[in-house]
């Protein structure tokens, strides 16, 4: 083991620790926004009830993302500083806009939206969350333009003095053809994480507790899991159609990853999709397959009879391209990885359609085995879209920057073994510690139920209006 081995096991830690919260920050974000508006147009008390419910796991879970956010891009200067400055020119385009204006967009106008229920007209404090709530989007619009330059290189050029990338196109990175790809997929599945947990709470109220809630409250989590169950399904449904097209740009522009999601290693035409795959153990071969005939083709080039490249004839190609080496990522990774994200988040989407069916005209569940589903429905998308970055982020393999940079020449010339050691403990014993915290405050919270909406009583009439401390939603 070498700096590097540690140095990216450190970068995947951290990166996976933290999309933990990212997907359900940007979709609890819309899904409050969209339950305050409803609130709004209705004036029905159960939705500003669920808003403010929802809004405060929002808010626990925002805080967590920035705090790990902020650690992840610490490595970029400590141990992949050979990368940071070849990347640096490009990058850091679509990193500053992201945070001069997507997160200063949304963490304002949250600010505004905590601090500003009974002060702030209603119509203004719905838009806060909406601003706020784009703001998130925003920011992953332009963090997924940096990273998916990683995987296609457009706008730039190679400067032969200082050997760095430099930007010549910033609209070539906003609209490369794979941020265009990722980014409505991404966007499902965070939605497909927001609604599962919308669901797995509200499900767990109204069967663990059937007798403890006011009318009121019952109906509310009806209609929360109802329509968390709602867009859940409409999200898996979006994640296959933006998956679908995602494919196809990946045979496109990496169709080493595409082959080795499929444990492709001889090219077909037309080629099947495996089922089920078992290689050699050091993963250079197929030993047993179960495939669905013309599949593949089909979802890597839109023909059912086009042809997918395998693993041995790119590697071939790859040499005599780049040089000496080997240009496979680890086949049972990106095989394995690609199955678990599909499954686990069609898993979700099928207690989803089991949670819609069990609250049909007016019915409440009580169904255990319901509950037991709702309890683990959070985890199976959030699993899903990790193993996605996974797949990602292995399936690019030995490339850093693909077809630029390998990821060898990229880590930090000066940092030793042992410092990267130092700095991984430390970081997954920090990480251990907010993760310990997040899940007992979203438990905690998350049991408690729907808060009182009871208006407070008027202020004295002697106290000055700008004397009042700002009030705090929850």
């Amino acid at each position: 083991m070498d700096a590097l081995d540690v140095a990216r096991w450190q970068f995947g830690v951290t990166t996976v620790y933290h999309f933990l919260f990212v997907p359900l920050t940007i979709g609890l974000s819309l899904l409050v926004a969209v339950l305050q508006t409803l609130w709004h147009r209705t004036d029905n008390e159960r939705y500003l009830k669920l808003t403010k419910f929802y809004g405060k796991l929002f808010l626990i879970n925002f805080a967590m993302g920035i705090v790990t956010g902020i650690v992840q891009e610490f490595q970029f200067g400590m141990n992949w500083s050979d990368y940071s400055r070849f990347v640096g020119d490009v990058f850091g385009a679509p990193l500053a806009i992201e945070a001069l204006l997507a997160f200063f967009l949304e963490s304002t106008f949250l600010g505004l939206w905590i601090f500003g229920w009974d002060r702030l007209p209603r119509r203004v404090h719905l838009a806060t969350i909406w601003a706020a709530a784009i703001g998130s989007t925003l920011s992953a619009y332009f963090i997924l333009a940096a990273n998916s330059w990683m995987q296609h290189p457009v706008g730039y050029r190679i400067n032969p003095d200082t050997g760095r990338a430099e930007l010549t196109d910033i609209w070539a990175v906003l609209t490369n053809k794979v941020t265009l790809a990722t980014f409505p997929h991404t966007l499902a599945g965070c939605f497909l994480v927001a609604g599962s947990l919308m669901v797995s709470v509200a499900l767990w109220h109204l069967i663990r507790r059937p007798t403890t809630h006011s009318a009121t409250d019952t109906s509310a989590f009806r209609f929360a899991a109802r329509f968390g169950a709602v867009v859940t399904l409409t999200a898996a449904a979006g994640v296959l159609i933006s998956g679908d097209f995602q494919g196809k740009i990946m045979t496109d522009v990496q169709p080493m990853k595409m082959a080795a999601a499929e444990g492709l290693y001889h090219t077909e035409q037309p080629a099947a999709f495996s089922v089920l795959t078992i290689g050699s153990l050091d993963g250079t071969r197929e030993l047993y397959a179960l495939k669905i005939p013309y599949l593949l083709s089909f979802l890597g080039t839109g023909d059912p009879h086009g042809q997918v490249l395998g693993i041995n004839d790119l590697q071939a190609q790859y040499v005599s391209e780049y040089g000496p080496g080997s240009y496979t990522p680890i086949i049972p990774i990106t095989y394995w990885s690609f199955r678990f994200m599909i499954a686990l988040g069609m898993a979700a989407a099928a207690i989803a359609a089991w949670a819609l069916w069990s609250t049909r005209r007016g019915r409440t569940p009580t169904s255990r085995w319901l509950l037991r589903a709702a309890i683990i429905m959070p985890i199976l998308p959030l699993a899903a879209n990790c193993f996605g970055w996974i797949f990602t982020e292995m399936g690019r393999q030995p490339w850093v920057v693909f077809g630029e940079m390998l990821t060898r020449d990229g880590v930090s010339r000066s940092v030793s073994l042992t410092e990267v050691i130092t700095s991984f403990t430390t970081f997954t014993l920090i990480y251990a510690t907010l993760a310990t915290i997040e899940i007992r405050l979203l438990l905690r919270y998350a049991r408690a139920g729907l808060p009182d909406t009871t208006a407070a009583p008027e202020p004295d009439d002697n106290t000055a209006d700008e004397d009042r401390p700002l009030a705090f939603a929850y």
